[in-house]
């Protein structure tokens, strides 16, 4: 039997030398860019521009344009002249693609292998990458081919973002108001750890005990228990009626 080391350097010598790895692990940082690009348009329904985008990347400003760069040259993306970043035709198709498979992988590591509800966002984006077209259609059916995430959001297909029903974010809310959660935000493990602690998760009814605009913090009832929230928190819960 080989040991470690040796079929380490097999591997390599393989990826090297050998066959080419799969396209889904050697894009992978113009994947990431890419669905970034898409939440934040589509799932979120802001503008997209470098600096947002490098911080939801995690990555310099500098590395951001670079990379937009490229994707420019590879048509995938475009810039305005108010440097507003948009998905072409051909971005959007691989953008839906790594969202689909992502949000299914969630739905398999919640769903069908028990992971705890917070940990899927950084589970899945470890194994969106590993998924092609043949496993991809293995996980919907063996997941039942949901239509959304466990975080609420809509899974695409290949020809359709799926649909984001209308509705606002907590934070738009005012005293009194009653609402029910539909989606939160998905990629921060430590705030979706809160929420689950607390119940807030989609389709959990709340009501709106106070906001308090001056401190930038909102009350809440959920579940029989007062919630407070700070304002950024709020704005990452989406709430429908």
């Amino acid at each position: 039997m080989r040991s470690t080391r040796r079929a380490r350097q097999d591997d390599q010598s393989t990826a090297e030398h050998g066959a080419p790895m799969p396209q889904q692990v050697t894009r992978v940082a113009s994947d990431d860019a890419l669905t970034a690009i898409y939440r934040i348009a589509h799932d979120e329904q802001e503008d997209v521009i470098a600096v947002r985008l490098a911080e939801r990347l995690g990555v310099a400003p500098a590395s951001v344009s670079a990379m937009l760069g490229r994707l420019s040259r590879d048509e995938l993306v475009c810039v305005d002249d108010r440097k507003r970043v948009s998905l072409t035709p051909a971005g959007v198709t691989r953008a839906r693609q790594m969202i689909r498979r992502h949000r299914l992988a969630e739905c398999l590591l919640v769903d069908v292998l028990g992971l705890d509800w917070w940990r899927a966002y950084e589970e899945a984006h470890l194994l969106e990458h590993a998924v092609s077209d043949v496993t991809e259609p293995l996980i919907a059916n063996l997941v039942g081919v949901p239509t959304v995430s466990p975080f609420g959001f809509p899974i695409p297909t290949a020809d359709d973002d799926g649909e984001l029903p209308p509705s606002l974010r907590l934070s738009d809310l005012s005293d009194g108001d009653s609402a029910t959660v539909q989606r939160v935000y998905e990629e921060d493990e430590e705030l979706l750890r809160f929420f689950d602690e607390h119940g807030i998760r989609p389709g959990a009814p709340l009501d709106v005990v106070k906001v308090t605009p001056p401190l930038g913090i909102t009350s809440l009832r959920v579940d029989g228990r007062e919630v407070v929230l700070g304002s950024a928190a709020a704005r990452r819960i989406w709430v429908g009626w």
